[in-house]
């Protein structure tokens, strides 16, 4: 698979039985508690994998940090990376380490999938459902944090959130058998939403009503708190998207939030609808929401995206 449709990771065809799936990932601190920030940046680069309906089985650090600060810093980061990597399953088996006036950290990871049933974000169909399994607003509760203005349990709620793996999302997503996947990350639910449709050749209608979003966002929102990579999202998207004449700028704002380690957005048949929620419930995962519908490419004249309330 090519560079084409901006995929979530590439996966190269070994035999007919076994593709390897290859992606990788790594960003700054986004919370204060270094053992949560390893958390954080392997689930978030496993997401990829999962994204694709794979298995992820090895990793390799990446990691940069000042040689200044305490050493103890960077054992807790990696101690928390390697709990959750454990968790999944996937052994951590070397990395790379640079010093750099900023930490950072991630994976590079490598996952499987047999040929054939790979989830690409270019296969949704007129008369799909879209369906989300996290809630949006991590980055505009991240930033909040690094403001010092927020409270404790609404940054626990969205590290929560940000550290709980996609894997359960898409063992239901493959026992099903669904058109299309991406995970949601920095481009924000509608710049990952651009991707499925201009890669697949479709149109979507997302009901902002249905949206899960953390708790405490929408209060941020009214203070005016979002990182800049949201706004940035919001340029990007706003020559495909039409807007609902109830749709606020903050509303507009948060459906371009740049998420880390979101849910999946599934795009699934209609049919399947009932089969992908309840398989989702038996996963134990807790957010199961339809926020839209996917349509033929001209429906909304000329625009890719509608948002309605």
């Amino acid at each position: 698979m090519g560079f084409s449709t901006g995929d979530d990771a590439a996966v190269y065809k070994m035999n007919d039985e076994t593709a390897i799936i290859s992606t990788v990932d790594f960003f700054p601190p986004i919370v204060d508690d270094p053992f949560a920030y390893g958390e954080i940046a392997v689930a978030n680069a496993l997401s990829d994998v999962y994204a694709m309906g794979g298995t992820p089985i090895t990793a390799l650090n990446i990691v940069a940090f000042p040689v200044e600060l305490p050493h103890e810093i960077l054992g807790e980061i990696l101690r928390g990376g390697g709990s959750k990597a454990s968790e999944a399953g996937v052994i951590i088996v070397g990395g790379h380490t640079v010093d750099d006036k900023e930490p950072k950290y991630g994976l590079s990871v490598t996952g499987v999938v047999r040929p054939g049933e790979e989830v690409t974000n270019a296969g949704a169909r007129p008369g799909d459902v879209l369906v989300l399994t996290k809630p949006i607003g991590t980055g505009i509760i991240t930033t909040a944090g690094k403001q010092g203005v927020v409270s404790e349990d609404v940054l626990a709620g969205a590290i929560k959130v940000m550290s709980a793996l996609n894997r359960e999302a898409a063992h239901a997503m493959t026992t099903v058998g669904v058109n299309a996947c991406s995970d949601i990350t920095g481009f924000g639910l509608l710049g990952h939403l651009k991707g499925i449709v201009l890669g697949s050749g479709v149109s979507a209608r997302i009901f902002f009503s249905s949206v899960p979003v953390l708790d405490g966002v929408l209060e941020l929102l009214e203070k005016g708190i979002a990182p800049g990579g949201t706004h940035r999202n919001l340029d990007a998207v706003s020559d495909q998207v039409s807007w609902g004449a109830d749709i606020d700028e903050n509303t507009r704002i948060l459906l371009a939030d740049a998420q880390t380690s979101g849910g999946l957005l599934i795009s699934v048949p209609s049919d399947k609808k009932d089969e992908l929620l309840s398989e989702l419930e038996a996963e134990g995962v807790e957010i199961r929401a339809v926020v839209g519908e996917v349509l033929p490419k001209d429906a909304l004249g000329g625009k890719r995206i509608e948002v309605v309330p």
